[in-house]
C-alpha cells in the first residue's frame, strides 16, 4: 500500500459546483479528492507566472525589507524578561 503525505484544506463552493464535482468523481470512478487535486494542478499549470525564480526572489526580498525594523520598543531586554512580565500581569489580573 502506498503511503502519501496529505494535507486537509477546505473552502466554500456553491451547491451547484459541489454537485458537479461529485458527479465528475462518480463518472471517473474516483474520489472527490482526486478530482480536486487534478483541478488544482491544472489551474496551477495554466496560471504559472512567467517571472524567473531570481526575479521572484528579488521581489519577495524587496517586499520583506519594507517590514524590517518597523517594530520598535523601549525595552531592549523584552525577550529575556517576557516570562517574568507575563507572570506579573497574571498575578495582577487574578488579584482583583
Amino acid at each position: 500500500m502506498k503511503c502519501m503525505d496529505t494535507e486537509v484544506y477546505s473552502w466554500r463552493v456553491s451547491r451547484e459546483l459541489k454537485s458537479e464535482l461529485e458527479r465528475q468523481a462518480r463518472i471517473r470512478q474516483t474520489s472527490l479528492a482526486a478530482v480536486l487535486n487534478l483541478a488544482a494542478r491544472d489551474w496551477l499549470k495554466q496560471s504559472a507566472v512567467t517571472i524567473g525564480e531570481d526575479e521572484e526572489q528579488r521581489r519577495l526580498h524587496e517586499a520583506a525589507m519594507k517590514c524590517v525594523g518597523t517594530i520598535a520598543g523601549g525595552n531592549p531586554r523584552r525577550a529575556e524578561t517576557a516570562r517574568e512580565t507575563i507572570r506579573e500581569r497574571i498575578k495582577l489580573r487574578h488579584a482583583r
